[in-house]
């Protein structure tokens, strides 16, 4: 019987590890500063926003284990995957395994429609942020100096409406998508629990190390 070894292999780099663990923190902020609406609320969103957008980019230029390509798997792999947890013998990859790979793309799909919905309720409410639009400033005549004034209340009582309406409606995408990205992140903690269990090994711990243990 030959005698195998364990080795440690280097997954997640430096730059993956930072991304997350920053990306937590700055969650967390932003969630239990949303009701005051503070300027807390609004820079960890904005700093969630930039490690979203770093981390797409980072998943097709990255190294080896944090590019999409090695962890988009097809479904016929995910669905096999999930047979072999309910089995209790799950075939274990050193990187994302397939069910933890779509997690995370469903994780960062999620994360950036709350922080985009954000920007365009803050956008709304205040005026302020890359998405607000900037009112055109119109200079009126002598001519029109003295046009109705029943007709300017009329305009301006359809605009504020339209405005309370959208900003409703931005405020709803944005808590939806927020719950819903919450439950993702309880189902990715959940994820990560069982298949530490499974595979006999700390995937907290390779996520500040970097490492993870293989047989040769």
């Amino acid at each position: 019987m030959q005698d195998t070894e364990t080795v440690k292999v280097k997954v997640w780099d430096i730059w993956v590890r930072t991304f997350h663990w920053s990306l937590v923190v700055l969650f967390v902020i932003a969630y239990f500063t949303a009701e005051e609406e503070n300027i807390l609320h609004i820079y960890s969103g904005y700093a969630v926003l930039g490690l979203v957008i770093f981390r797409m980019l980072w998943g097709f230029v990255g190294s080896k284990y944090a590019r999409f390509c090695d962890f988009i798997y097809p479904p016929k792999q995910v669905i096999q995957y999930i047979q072999g947890m309910v089995a209790g013998k799950p075939e274990h990859y050193l990187g994302h395994n397939p069910l933890g790979g779509w997690m995370t793309v469903a994780l960062l799909a999620g994360l950036l429609v709350v922080s985009v919905t954000g920007l365009k309720l803050y956008a709304n409410e205040e005026g302020r942020g890359p998405l607000a639009s900037t009112d055109q400033l119109i200079i009126i005549d002598n001519a029109f100096a003295n046009r109705d004034e029943d007709e300017d209340k009329e305009h301006s009582g359809r605009k504020r409406n339209n405005g309370e309406n959208d900003e409703e409606m931005w405020e709803e995408l944005h808590e939806v998508s927020t719950n819903i990205t919450l439950l993702l992140i309880l189902l990715h903690i959940l994820g990560v629990f069982i298949s530490s269990r499974l595979h006999h090994e700390n995937l907290v711990k390779a996520m500040i190390t970097g490492n993870k243990e293989r047989q040769v």
